[in-house]
């Protein structure tokens, strides 16, 4: 009978997939999808309210939507995405990452609908569901792990320590805590940053490995026994405790503590009779000299992973692919590919990090990034990867991660690969929205990567000053702030149905130069130029000259050197591309609108959001940096802090609010006033 019901199992198992449905969005939907249609095999889409002009939709050759926005009203529910598989066709579903990629009962419901699940058998993600008994689980299986602290129970001693939640992962409800008063605030935010994200407000602490380095290997397993080990990925560079950089290899990692890794993720991964792909990630201290290497345990993700990219480029595998396979039930060769060069991976995130990763919404109204030698793809050879959740016109909302776009570059060397990636990021056009892109060259040009010399504090150490600087200095901002209205005059002189072969701001006889001004990062530039028979003269400027201009393009000569400026002007915003940077203006009105000013003390939201905390009243005296408001966008929570010592005098918002960026939330009377 024992042997009958196997062999009824793998029978099942062998059904070949006709079509597959991601239960997903983004640029991991489009993802699968790509590998599906390489494969002959049909795709299905889901997209909630918010996502209507996501191109993940128009990818799939078949899509459904899930009434509303929100993640709990569309993507997390289990009842309308086994609805969508039915009514579409699908005898398969594939859920990505994130939402409900790592629910058992997901994964269960999908088997008891008689479809075929992509992922590991629910038994093993129910295993690694709770950090708290995965880490128990480990320990049984010989693998190292750090302590588990009780959140009531954490004293002076134990910090710092890390809060984390048990059920999710990507940096969310995830809080450092280096004083102990500052304790019961984070574990509340972190248990409403976990309950928004996994649905699981679950939390608990270990200690906090200071400047620890953040490593995970790649397993692949099938159903027949065979486990791969696939290298180790260095995912060090993070902000918020989510991952920034991604590499394979690691630079930090010989031969010797590279098997021993391995040796310890195939462990986990038997531990738990894993099936599919998987990563078990590591913490890892940097060692002293002298001292050999440590590691623990911090989970294992019971799917793909966003920086499998990397992966993929140096061993030449499809890992979405063999997902597909190993779900039919097909057999893993005996041995794993080799691999070859270096790869690296950059996520390029919504957000200014120069004010605290704030995160950026808008309009995509262009995304063209230069080399790209395929997208969404395993490449031949060495070369730059895209994979991007979005397209010129691509709404960005904050109901969702920020991520727009995983950037890879792969190369016979590591700083090859860093270069390579750093080109293709500055000479980038990403408009519509502030982006991390700035950091992230900085990041992959500075001395300290391209040495290796890299662990989890690697933003704190450096610092955001240095690091999340533009990329345009004075010189190109004088440029721009040039250009774009050079751009603006032609455009107007295009459009014109009369004398629209004179130039802007054209007399007979000398007049006062033409004048625009810009604001640039919060500050107000100015430019002031004239038109004259000799040529263009501006103001304070003798080395300039003029070569010609278009709607889209200036062409300056700045003491004798050619510079080449490409405009693109949606409303009054005026992106501005050089030579390796970029700039975003935005277009001064002549005479501003004072009604539109807010007034004195006014605290006003420094982006769109939901008022997730009120923590003070009307009345309440407060000090400089004291936590007044959270807000919650794109999946994380955003204290906002009272800017100076005093009282407020008004709270113009409520726990639960929607707010637009540049609402009021609060007056602070500052001390002294009134």
């Amino acid at each position: 009978m024992p042997s009958e019901k196997r062999s009824s199992e793998k029978r099942s198992a062998e059904k070949p997939i006709t079509r597959v449905l991601v239960a997903n969005r983004g640029e991991i939907a489009r993802r699968v999808f790509r590998t599906c249609r390489d494969l002959g095999i049909g795709t299905v889409a889901v997209y909630s309210d918010a996502d209507a002009d996501s191109p993940h939709r128009a990818d799939a050759d078949r899509a459904v939507r899930l009434p509303g926005s929100a993640p709990g009203d569309t993507y997390l529910r289990i009842d309308l995405l086994l609805d969508a598989a039915r009514s579409s066709g699908a005898d398969a579903i594939h859920p990505g990452y994130g939402f409900l990629s790592e629910n058992a009962g997901f994964a269960q419901a999908v088997i008891d609908a008689g479809l075929i699940w992509i992922g590991p058998p629910p038994a093993a993600i129910a295993a690694m569901g709770s950090k708290v008994e995965a880490k128990k689980l480990m320990a049984g299986a010989g693998v190292p792990v750090l302590p588990e602290l009780d959140p009531a129970e954490v004293t002076e001693a134990d910090l710092p320590v890390l809060i984390k939640a048990s059920a999710g992962g990507g940096g969310r409800g995830m809080r450092v805590v280096r004083a102990l008063p500052d304790l019961p605030d984070e574990i509340a935010t972190a248990r409403a940053e976990a309950a928004s994200a996994f649905g699981d407000p679950t939390v608990f602490c270990e200690p906090y490995v200071e400047a620890g380095r953040h490593l995970e290997v790649q397993v692949l397993a099938d159903a027949h026994g065979t486990v791969w080990s696939l290298g180790e990925r260095e995912c060090s560079l993070q902000r918020r405790h989510q991952k920034v950089v991604e590499e394979t290899p690691s630079p930090m990692v010989d031969d010797d503590l590279r098997a021993e890794l391995s040796a310890a993720a195939v462990a986990a991964a038997k531990a738990i009779d894993y099936v599919g792909a998987g990563t078990v990630e590591f913490l890892a201290r940097t060692p002293r000299p002298g001292e050999p290497a440590a590691f623990w345990f911090l989970e294992t993700n019971t799917r793909l992973q966003v920086e499998h990219p990397v992966t993929e480029c140096v061993t030449g595998l499809d890992l979405v692919g063999w997902q597909l396979r190993i779900a039919a039930g097909e057999r893993l060769p005996a041995e794993p590919p080799r691999s070859n060069g270096a790869a690296i991976e950059v996520r390029l995130y919504a957000e200014d990090p120069a004010q605290g990763w704030r995160p950026s919404s808008g309009t995509i109204s262009r995304f063209a990034v230069p080399g790209v030698r395929t997208e969404f793809d395993v490449p031949d050879r060495p070369g730059i990867r895209l994979d991007a959740g979005v397209v010129d016109g691509t709404p960005v909302g904050v109901a969702y991660d920020p991520m727009l776009a995983k950037v890879v570059s792969w190369a016979p060397t590591r700083a090859e690969a860093a270069g390579r990636l750093a080109a293709a990021l500055a000479g980038a056009r990403v408009h519509g929205v502030t982006t991390n892109r700035d950091l992230l060259v900085r990041t992959l040009r500075h001395p300290d990567f391209l040495a290796g010399r890299i662990d989890t504090a690697f933003f704190d150490r450096i610092g955001l000053d240095a690091l999340a600087a533009p990329l345009a200095g004075p010189d190109e901002v004088d440029l721009a702030v040039l250009a774009a209205p050079l751009a603006a005059a032609a455009a107007r002189r295009r459009d014109a149905r009369v004398l629209g072969e004179l130039p802007s701001g054209w007399r007979n006889v000398p007049s006062q130069p033409q004048s625009a001004a810009f604001e640039v990062a919060g500050t107000t530039v100015e430019v002031g130029y004239r038109r004259t028979r000799a040529g263009l003269v501006v103001e304070g400027r003798d080395d300039v000259v003029l070569i010609s201009a278009t709607p889209d393009e200036v062409v300056l000569e700045v003491a004798g050197v050619e510079r080449r400026l490409a405009v693109h002007a949606v409303g009054d915003a005026v992106d501005v591309d050089g030579d390796g940077w970029s700039l975003r203006l935005r277009t001064l009105p002549r005479f501003p609108d004072a009604a539109a000013t807010v007034a004195e003390g006014s605290l006003v939201a420094p982006m769109p959001g939901t008022v997730t905390a009120v923590r003070v009243a009307v009345g309440d005296a407060v000090t400089a940096g004291q936590q007044l408001l959270v807000l919650e966008a794109m999946k994380m929570q955003h204290p906002v802090v009272a800017p100076a010592t005093g009282v407020v005098r008004s709270l113009d918002v409520v726990l639960g609010a929607q707010v637009d960026a540049g609402a009021v939330l609060a007056v602070i009377e500052a001390e002294g006033e009134g």
